[in-house]
């Protein structure tokens, strides 16, 4: 399974942060395996439209937390990760967060006059359209 990052524009978060903290999901819930080797920096700032800079300060951040390991003229790749109660509680208060915003929407949906068939449905199209944009991350063997 590929990286899948969103970004949402415009949003109170910084794009930096929102970069960092869907790739560091997709490494601690296991989305993105040990060994595999990221996107390169300019593959993901040009698939994004953001500044190259802006990818360098995410993977050294994440390079930092020791989710990842910039190797020079080879690559970015996860690294495996340690069941320490650290990443476990930063995983678990993201599926927390998730819940809420999720939560929000339905109530959302519902008055907006939605019913459960029709949020089923919503869903459902979300998920094949996210899935849909969802490959295996390109050029895996480009040099970041």
């Amino acid at each position: 399974m590929g990286m899948y990052i969103r970004i949402e524009r415009g949003a109170a978060t910084p794009i930096s942060r929102q970069i960092a903290e869907q790739v560091r999901a997709q490494c601690l819930a296991g989305l993105l395996p040990p060994g595999q080797c990221l996107p390169s920096v300019r593959q993901l700032a040009a698939e994004l439209v953001v500044n190259v800079n802006t990818v360098v300060r995410v993977y050294e951040k994440l390079a930092a937390e020791g989710l990842v390991e910039m190797r020079h003229g080879e690559g970015t790749f996860v690294l495996p990760q340690s069941t320490n109660h650290q990443q476990a509680a930063e995983l678990k208060q993201q599926r927390e967060q998730f819940s809420r915003e999720f939560q929000s929407m339905v109530r959302r949906g519902l008055l907006l006059g939605l019913n459960a068939s029709d949020l089923r449905r919503e869903l459902s199209a979300a998920v094949a359209e996210v899935k849909s944009h969802i490959s295996p991350v390109k050029d895996e063997g480009k040099r970041s």
